[in-house]
């Protein structure tokens, strides 16, 4: 297990992610195998102690656990003054369920003390309990990667209404699982943003996040929204790094080598997890099949949401980009490696694929020679098919079925 093998070798350990993604249940298996103190800054009489008395809080010579640490940042002094005079690793375990770094008034983010493990809602293959293998298969195995699939386009969408949330994904009911996120998403705007900063408009807020979700898998710059919600661009901006923070949405960054074409910087945005988008869009499966249903934007959202899962464990260290040039040519994923090794993805709802799917890659692949180790289109299809050296067609479900 990660977080066991980094106490082996750390004095604090934090496991950051978003809310409801099973960092505390992960943290009291750890609990259970060791003698621990266990605190939880939810818990108001908790919170009470840390803030009026943060050294004792942390006083323990055992293994202290701290749950939802972003509620009082200013325990990371006390527990920086506790490590240096007490180097031993494995002293603290702590959980967040947000980017400390994006605190208020954060006192210490302790250098070379902490190692931060970052926990994702369930993978696909975490739900079905097979590996997920995707990442590192492509990078070795390049266009040679085959699969074949059974899975249909309706179970695509099923998956991608669902998401990763483990109470989303336990409650098989629809309408149980649309009013838990609904919760889930009116708790991050009333706990979580508000922890991180003071909301002068939270109606905007609310307001932004349903805007996000229809422009999910796009670029979306400050300025794009500004006259939408009647805010500031630097409000906008604000709010974007807030949800970032949260663990909502995650943008990803605009690939370039400098290669002589302009490119775009503009991150493209997605949702953390597939089931709030569709939620916010009170799309269910059946009604994200309909024609005009942004059955694609989703389902691209959901398999980049997957690749980033995947680069928290796999073999291959790997980043993860978008291309787009200003003749608009597009590569929906660019993972390139320490070794400037590329793979590129591109993401089709249909159920089969043509030529011109493959435009991004080629540009792609023109550019960067041996580089360049594939280019492969996922998509709802059932068979892996060639269409040119190093580029394939192949079934998205390859990302948990590898």
């Amino acid at each position: 297990m990660a977080i066991a093998d980094a106490l082996a070798d750390t004095r604090v350990v934090l496991v950051n992610g978003a809310r409801q993604a099973g960092k505390s249940t992960l943290v009291r298996a750890i609990a259970a195998q060791r003698a621990t103190e266990w605190r939880d800054l939810d818990i108001p009489q908790d919170r009470q102690a840390a803030q009026e008395d943060p050294v004792g809080f942390v006083s323990f010579d055992g293994l202290t656990i701290i749950d939802e640490i972003q509620r009082v940042p200013e325990l990371l002094l006390a527990i920086k003054v506790a490590v240096d005079a007490d180097p031993r690793p494995g002293r603290f375990l702590l959980t967040g369920s947000s980017r400390l770094l994006a605190l208020r008034d954060l006192p210490d983010t302790l250098p070379g003390r902490m190692e931060t493990i970052e926990l994702w809602p369930f993978s696909q293959g975490e739900i079905e309990r097979t590996p997920d293998g995707f990442v590192d298969a492509a990078f070795r195995l390049g266009p040679d990667l085959r699969h074949e699939s059974a899975v249909t386009r309706a179970d695509y969408a099923e998956r991608v209404v669902r998401g990763g949330l483990p109470e989303a994904v336990a409650r098989t009911d629809p309408r149980r699982r649309g009013r838990f996120l609904d919760a889930y998403v009116q708790s991050l705007i009333d706990r979580e943003v508000r922890q991180l900063a003071e909301i002068e408009r939270a109606p905007q807020l609310s307001m932004l996040i349903r805007l996000l979700a229809a422009r999910s898998s796009l670029l979306v710059p400050a300025g794009s929204l500004e006259s939408e919600l009647a805010i500031s661009r630097p409000t906008v901006a604000r709010y974007l790094r807030l949800l970032e923070a949260v663990y909502l949405i995650k943008r990803i960054p605009g690939w370039s080598r400098n290669l002589g074409t302009r490119v775009t910087g503009t991150p493209k945005l997605i949702f953390v997890d597939s089931g709030v988008a569709a939620r916010l869009l009170a799309l269910d499966a059946h009604t994200l099949r309909r024609p005009g249903a942004p059955f694609g934007p989703l389902l691209e959202g959901f398999v980049i949401s997957e690749l980033a899962r995947q680069l928290t464990w796999s073999y291959e260290l790997a980043e993860l980009y978008h291309y787009r040039d200003h003749d608009k040519v597009e590569v929906d994923a660019v993972l390139e490696n320490r070794h400037s090794q590329v793979v590129g993805v591109e993401v089709k709802a249909a159920s089969t694929v043509r030529s011109e799917d493959f435009n991004g890659l080629r540009r792609l692949a023109g550019k960067l020679g041996d580089d360049f180790l594939a280019g492969i289109v996922l998509y709802t299809g059932t068979t892996t098919l060639p269409f040119g050296p190093k580029l394939r067609a192949m079934p998205a479900s390859a990302l948990w079925e590898l």
